[in-house]
């Protein structure tokens, strides 16, 4: 079979592998469409992999069943979680497998064929698009949905989005779904304008020499957004979104990022400031991901390219700024071993 190699330097290769292997309570998935993720691009731009790829979002055919799986048969469509529970514990039991103990996350899912857990398959309904099926049942939709369920108060008006790659754009559409106001503040003049089309009725177009709290404030009224989203994953945007933040409100981490030097009196005492963070999506959620998508929320806008698998270093690329959600097509009954 064929899968995508990440050799590092921005260079990709298609490489042909041997076909994996289900092990017990595992599914083999014959890939229809996998998505990137802006959390790819770091290790694509530097080091690269020994093998493989972090590929983490992917819906397919299931081809296969592992040993004791019978929640499923050959044929299904699903859609899959990266992160994987144990399956034991109470919040496994809630399907909750982010803070499970022994959780496990799975990558590779850039390939004609992928191995996971059965209890990380999401069955897709006929109605439901392979496009808005990767997007619901990973990164896509799932951290904006996961991290709108933390700010549900009535009292949150306006939302600044720092960062707008395809999570920050999700974001964006999701909150001007809810009814809230979205500023977008972003250095690629692309991204502005998609966040623009989803919603954004405030952009911030960022260079060396913008103050971007005061541009939020000003956008505010001099108050400043009430919720600020850090979804670029640098430092710096970090510490500006608490500077962005009005008293009292609240700042969310999506990026994963290092150390960032913050001052617990500055920050978050003297203006009572809530920061909280939000990772990936619970598995639980993932039937009111369906309903809001059912109920009209436009998830597919957040689509802008589709590549097939041999074209992955033209998806890579057009990731570099130029883009929405990117996905890889896999052609249907691939018979590459």
């Amino acid at each position: 079979m064929r899968i995508v190699h990440n050799l590092g330097n921005s260079q990709i290769a298609i490489e042909d592998v041997a076909q994996p292997q289900p092990g017990p309570g595992e599914v083999l998935i014959q890939t229809v469409m996998s998505a990137l993720c802006g959390s790819e691009m770091s290790s694509h731009r530097k080091g690269g992999q020994d093998a493989g790829n972090s590929g983490h979002e992917a819906a397919g055919l299931v081809a296969e069943l592992g040993a004791g799986v019978e929640t499923f048969s050959v044929g299904q469509r699903v859609g899959v979680s990266a992160i994987a529970g144990c399956g034991n514990c109470d919040y496994c039991s809630k399907g909750q497998y982010t803070w499970c103990e022994h959780r496990r996350v799975f990558m590779n899912m850039h390939a004609e064929y992928f191995v996971a857990p059965a209890l990380a398959c999401h069955v897709l309904p006929e109605d439901v698009p392979w496009e808005v099926g990767v997007l619901i049942t990973g990164d896509g939709l799932g951290v904006p949905y996961h991290t709108s369920k933390k700010i549900q108060s009535d009292d949150i008006k306006t939302v600044a989005v720092f960062g707008l790659g395809p999570v920050g754009l999700s974001h964006t559409m999701v909150q001007t779904w809810l009814g809230r106001r979205v500023i977008g503040i972003d250095r690629a003049p692309d991204r502005l304008e998609l966040a623009r089309q989803l919603g954004a009725t405030h952009t911030i177009a960022v260079n060396e020499s913008t103050d971007v709290p005061a541009e939020v404030r000003a956008a505010t009224d001099g108050q400043g957004a009430d919720v600020c989203i850090e979804a670029a994953g640098v430092p710096t945007t970090a510490k500006q979104c608490f500077a962005a933040a009005r008293t009292a409100g609240t700042v969310i981490f999506n990026g994963e990022q290092s150390s960032v030097d913050l001052s617990p009196s500055e920050d978050f005492i003297r203006r009572d400031i809530t920061a909280l963070g939000a990772w990936f999506y619970h598995f639980s959620e993932y039937a009111e991901m369906l309903a809001l998508f059912r109920a009209g929320l436009p998830i597919e806008s957040l689509v802008t390219h589709k590549f097939p698998l041999e074209q992955a270093q033209d998806a890579y690329n057009a990731m570099e700024g130029k883009s929405g959600k990117v996905l890889l097509e896999y052609p249907s009954g691939a018979t590459h071993a």
